[in-house]
């Protein structure tokens, strides 16, 4: 008889088996990339096939379905959501797993023929599953457990309440969105039409995460402008755009960047520069957990614009910054503590200790929780999102399906 955690790697091979890389550069279309939607219409089907009601997909690749409830009492609706699209920050496909059955603690070769060795001295903290099954890629692709984890986690555990009724919850209504790495997961999330009281992102990292603070987010783009003179006459005419990005970057406050900042710490970060003498485009993020030193951050970016336009000449630096989502902690404290102690007492329940911290990024679950959806995180597992060395411990993954069923389990 196939095993749980048999039947999460094999669903979860299956959602891997399709690159749904999301576009940071297609923002007319959603979803941003064809094949979120493809795997959209996968889903689709799968969730009719294992006999979920109400299954619906719309034109955008959000898809939505209910189990409805067994336990004959009208209680809270409860909601589990993941994102189907992959980060476009590493090679999407096609992926190649490695299962590296009972782990021993040593370096891994992943790809023999191009010599890429995954390195516990890079990633000690692999350590901690030894004597897992633990998957891994092929070293030249992402994995996708973020989020297919968080997908594979959810269906698994529908179809395990479907196929168990003696375990008794109330109505549950799962959705599952695209486009969320480029940060319009929930641009077209219809919370009215979702319906649930509260909801889970199942969307966080390793082993027992709980997540309910997040960052304030904001993006930005700052245009260089410049102006182009023969190098062999540019003395005092020349103005290198370049240079003016160059100048930018080392304005920025010393040790405010993600590689220098933990915990609650907030950063800017550059990400993005593409340019020449006469224009130049440098993509930034803004995060903060602090509302006030957010709104500072971003006052500071101006204030660096203004002061580029005095030296260089009006119009040298263009800043466009637009808020993406903000920090979560505010709603979940005002009143809806209840949700993050019933996710704990589920963990306890099936043997995981919670950790809550956090979170140094965002879920769709910030932008649901301020559009009245309260909606705190879930660990799915993984590790090393969003590039090459990527990996989910199985048994972290066994946890997480085991997780959303006593969430939904009536207590």
């Amino acid at each position: 008889m196939e095993t749980l955690q048999e039947k999460l790697l094999q669903r979860f091979e299956d959602y891997i088996s399709f690159n749904t890389q999301s576009s940071e550069a297609n923002t007319q279309a959603s979803p941003s990339t064809p094949n979120q939607l493809v795997l959209a219409k996968h889903l689709y089907e799968e969730l009719k096939t294992l006999g979920l009601t109400d299954v619906s997909l719309d034109e955008h690749g959000y898809v939505m379905a209910t189990l409805p409830a067994n336990n004959g009492k009208k209680g809270p609706v409860i909601g589990f959501i993941s994102h189907m699209d992959t980060a476009p920050d590493a090679p999407g496909g096609p992926v190649k797993p490695v299962l590296v059955k009972n782990y021993d603690g040593k370096d891994i070769v992943l790809n023999k023929e191009q010599d890429i060795v995954f390195s516990t001295q890079d990633f000690p903290e692999v350590l901690r599953y030894k004597g897992q099954n633990i998957l891994f890629t092929d070293g030249t692709t992402l994995l996708g457990a973020d989020d297919k984890a968080g997908v594979t986690a959810i269906v698994t555990a529908m179809e395990y309440l479907l196929a168990h009724p003696d375990v008794k919850h109330g109505t549950l209504r799962v959705g599952f969105t695209p486009d969320e790495e480029v940060g319009r997961g929930t641009q077209y999330f219809d919370v009215k039409k979702f319906g649930a009281d509260f909801a889970y992102t199942v969307d966080g990292g390793e082993l027992g995460g709980l997540e309910y603070e997040n960052f304030n987010a904001a993006n930005a783009v700052v245009t260089f402008h410049g102006r182009s003179v023969h190098t062999g006459s540019a003395k005092g005419k020349m103005k290198n755009a370049l240079s003016l990005a160059g100048e930018w970057q080392q304005l920025l406050p010393a040790g405010e960047k993600p590689e220098y900042t933990e915990g609650r710490e907030g950063f800017f970060h550059v990400y993005g520069i593409n340019g020449t003498v006469e224009i130049c485009r440098m993509d930034m993020l803004i995060r903060d957990h602090d509302k006030q030193k957010f709104e500072a951050r971003k006052a500071l970016l101006q204030k660096m614009a203004d002061f580029f336009n005095a030296k260089y000449g009006a119009g040298s630096v263009e800043l466009a910054s637009h808020d993406v989502y903000y920090n979560m902690l505010s709603v979940i404290e005002n009143g809806h503590m209840d949700v993050v102690e019933r996710a704990k007492k589920a963990m306890e329940k099936v043997g995981v200790t919670p950790v809550i911290s956090p979170i140094r990024g965002g879920t769709d679950g910030a932008v649901l929780s301020y559009k009245g959806l309260p909606c705190p995180n879930l660990f799915t597992g993984g590790a090393n999102f969003h590039g090459r060395f990527e990996y989910l411990p199985l048994q972290s993954l066994e946890k997480a399906c085991e997780t959303v069923i006593a969430i939904a389990e009536e207590e």
